[in-house]
């Protein structure tokens, strides 16, 4: 099991230092959530606030892009240090072009589906992706409900995944991830966890991630589906 904090939840006032706090603490990715006021009612991070936190950590970025037309930007986010890119398959009308340059350009490739989108968005894209995220509440704000609907979706994607040939594939889901639900999440097939508001509002951040590595161990999958990147 992977845990990508979402800094959506971090203190905006101390990013550099919150980076560095995270990889004493034994965090090896972090989830940036670019949001453009448009594809969701919220904006926050974009490409030159990434650029200028990359010079000061060697974290993992973990870059979702909920953002209109981002085939704009995938460029500008590989200057500025993404190494993973996910873009949303409603935002952009050429999702296999979008995936496709995303590995040109040297980053990994993701795709994210919101609650309501089918998995058969994803049927013709399976080879053109490292990660798939699912949504666990509608983007756009952090401290959302988690949806339960999200563990029978994962459960099938998992199984699509695995009937493709693709079982290497990671697994993201991202809202309202928390301890609790973190064995369900991992047990029905999930390999990448985003937790924003229930890591970074329970401090120290080694004690949480601690917390989350347990809760996924007993869900008796291990690192099943985490591709052998990280064993958070």
């Amino acid at each position: 099991m992977i845990l990508s904090p979402s800094l959506l939840s971090a203190d905006c006032g101390r990013l550099a230092e919150t980076l560095a706090e995270l990889r004493s603490a034994g965090v090896e990715w972090v989830h940036w959530d670019v949001m453009d006021g448009h594809f969701v009612p919220n904006m926050t991070f974009g490409q030159h606030v990434i650029k200028g936190l990359r010079k000061a950590s060697d974290l993992f970025f973990d870059v979702h892009l909920m953002i209109e037309e981002p085939e704009r930007y995938l460029a500008d986010f590989q200057a500025a240090g993404a190494q993973m890119l996910v873009v949303h398959a409603e935002a952009t009308r050429h999702l296999q072009r979008t995936l496709a340059e995303i590995r040109r350009l040297g980053m990994q490739a993701g795709v994210a589906l919101n609650p309501a989108t089918p998995l058969s968005a994803l049927e013709y894209v399976l080879d053109d992706v490292d990660m798939v995220l699912l949504m666990s509440v509608n983007p756009g704000f952090g401290g959302q409900t988690f949806l339960p609907s999200t563990y029978a979706k994962l459960r099938r994607l998992r199984a699509m995944l695995d009937a493709a040939g693709r079982s290497g594939c990671l697994v993201q889901v991202d809202g309202g991830v928390d301890v609790e639900n973190t064995p369900a999440l991992v047990a029905a097939g999930a390999s990448v966890l985003v937790s924003g508001s229930a890591f970074f509002k329970k401090p120290p951040y080694a004690e949480r991630l601690r917390a989350f590595t347990k809760a996924a161990a007993s869900a008796g999958r291990g690192d099943a589906g985490a591709q052998g990147v990280l064993i958070a």
